[in-house]
C-alpha cells in the first residue's frame, strides 16, 4: 500500500497533464509556459532549497558514478550490440548511437526527482545532485564523440564539440541551482525566514508542476514505425539498466539511500532529450519517440516493482 501511495500520484498527474491537452483544456502556449516554469524555476527552486536545508550523510562520489554509470555503459554496450543486430547494415552504425542514446537516457529530471523526493525523502538530495551534476554533459559528449567517430569525421576538434556543450551547462537552470546551492551550503549562512519561505512555496510548485509538465509534452510522443526497436530500448531502459545498477550498488557496497537513488534514477523511462538527440542527427526520430512516449506508460508498472525493491 506504501508503494502505491508514492506511484499512483505521481502518474495520476502525468496523466492529468495529458488529460489537459487531449481536452483542450489548456493552449498551446500554455504548454510551453508550464514546461518552461517546471523545469527553469519550481525544479531549480526544489533543488536549491533542499540542497541547503537538507541533512544528508556523507556519500563517495566515485562509488555512486561507478554504480549508475557502470550500469548506463553496460546498457549501453548492449544497446550498439543488438542494434548492430537488428541492423545488419554499415551505413546504419549512426543509428546504432541513437540507439543507445535511447536505452540509457532517463527522465531523471521531471519524472526521476519527483518520484525519488516521494519514495525516499528530501535526504535523498545529495546523492540525486552527484548525479544530476554530470549526467546531460556526459551522456552528450559520449553520444557526439561516437557519432564523430562512426561518421570518421576529421573536421571536428575536441574544442568544438566540448565548448558548446559547457556554455549550454553553464545557462542551465538545473545545474545552476546545484551549484549555487552546494556553494551557499558551504558558507553555512543557512537561509534567511523569509527567503526561505518564499524559495519553499516555489519548491512545493516543483514536483506537480514537472509531472503536469511530462504529461503535456508526452502528447507529442507517438508510438510508430520500428516497432521491434522501440519495445528493445524500452526493456533496456526500464530492466536491464536498473537490474544493472542494482547489482553493481551492491557490489560497491553503496549506503542503503544512495543506493535507492541510483537504482531509481536508473529505472527511468527514456527523456525527451533522447529525441532531441534523435532529431539533431536525424536518425531512429520515430522509434526514440516510440520509447518516450511506450517506456512512460510502461514505466507506470515497473516503478511501483522498483520503489518495493528499493523500500524493502
Amino acid at each position: 500500500m506504501t508503494t502505491v501511495l508514492i506511484v499512483a500520484p505521481v502518474f495520476a498527474l502525468i496523466a492529468a497533464g495529458y488529460a489537459a491537452v487531449l481536452f483542450r483544456f489548456v493552449s498551446e502556449t500554455a504548454h510551453k509556459g508550464i514546461s518552461e516554469f517546471a523545469f527553469s524555476i519550481a525544479i531549480p527552486a526544489l533543488l536549491f532549497r533542499t540542497i541547503v536545508v537538507s541533512e544528508f550523510s556523507g556519500v563517495s562520489p566515485w562509488r555512486m558514478w561507478g554504480a549508475y554509470y557502470g550500469a548506463l555503459a553496460l546498457t549501453w554496450i548492449a544497446a550498439l550490440i543488438l542494434s548492430a543486430l537488428l541492423r545488419q547494415r554499415r551505413e546504419d552504425r549512426e543509428d546504432g548511437v541513437v540507439f543507445a542514446i535511447g536505452s540509457v537516457y532517463g527522465n531523471i529530471v521531471m519524472l526521476g526527482i519527483p518520484l525519488t523526493l516521494s519514495a525516499l525523502g528530501n535526504e535523498a538530495a545529495g546523492p540525486m545532485a552527484l548525479i544530476l551534476s554530470v549526467n546531460t554533459p556526459l551522456l552528450w559528449l559520449c553520444g557526439t564523440l561516437q557519432m564523430e567517430l562512426v561518421d570518421r569525421k576529421q573536421t571536428a576538434s575536441a574544442a568544438s564539440l566540448i565548448v558548446p556543450v559547457l556554455l549550454d551547462l553553464s545557462r542551465n537552470p538545473i545545474m545552476l541551482a546545484i551549484g549555487f546551492g552546494l556553494v551557499w551550503r558551504l558558507t553555512g549562512l543557512g537561509l534567511h525566514p523569509v527567503v526561505d519561505r518564499t524559495v519553499e512555496l516555489l519548491a512545493q510548485a516543483g514536483s506537480p508542476a514537472a509531472l503536469i509538465a511530462l504529461g503535456i509534452n508526452l502528447f507529442r510522443f507517438e508510438v510508430k514505425g520500428e516497432m521491434l526497436s522501440v519495445v528493445v530500448m524500452s526493456a533496456l531502459k526500464l530492466l536491464a539498466m536498473p537490474a544493472a545498477a542494482f547489482v553493481l550498488a551492491k557490489l560497491l557496497d553503496l549506503p542503503p539511500l544512495a543506493a535507492g537513488v541510483v537504482v531509481l534514477f536508473a529505472a527511468m523511462p527514456t527523456g525527451a532529450n533522447a529525441y532531441i538527440f534523435a532529431v539533431q542527427y536525424q536518425r531512429l526520430v520515430n522509434p526514440v519517440s516510440g520509447a518516450v512516449a511506450l517506456g512512460t506508460l510502461l514505466a507506470a508498472v515497473t516503478l511501483p516493482v522498483v520503489v518495493w525493491v528499493v523500500a524493502r
